[in-house]
């Protein structure tokens, strides 16, 4: 094979400092519209992100030139350090230092899609912390 294929989507789920509700609904828009920004910037398109105020799931394809490492580092990064130099929390805005990420197959794009879609109304249901355990679970990871 004389050319690389690399397509891998990634679902990645990272909180807010202290999961405190920061990202209202107010600014909700526009950070997720900057996180988007962040994503293709440094190569990744975006499907979806949405969440609440105080986690956000991604749904992305990975670049072939990075790591899911740094491609979340820089997005956090850059985007905790937007929202506070636009002054878009009344205290400092930081997000927590660990994430989540999962490789998604292409059969289930429209299953995540939906899944991340539908946050607010997932959340009505079930916990944060309760959704952290299922997907501990679903990917067997002990911890």
């Amino acid at each position: 094979m004389s050319h690389s294929l690399h397509k891998i989507w990634i679902h990645a789920i990272w909180a807010t400092k202290e999961r405190l509700p920061l990202i209202q609904l107010n600014i909700e828009n526009e950070v997720y519209n900057y996180l988007s920004k962040q994503f293709r910037e440094i190569g990744c398109s975006v499907r979806i992100i949405n969440g609440m105020p105080d986690h956000i799931h991604c749904l992305f394809l990975l670049s072939p030139q990075k790591s899911i490492a740094d491609v979340i580092k820089q997005v956090k990064g850059s985007t905790a350090h937007w929202i506070n130099e636009n002054d878009m929390t009344t205290e400092k805005f930081s997000w927590q230092t660990g994430y989540a990420a999962y490789s998604v197959s292409e059969s289930q794009l429209g299953k995540v899609y939906q899944y991340i879609k539908n946050q607010k109304s997932h959340h009505q249901k079930l916990s944060f912390e309760n959704e952290y355990e299922g997907f501990m679970k679903l990917y067997q990871v002990n911890g």
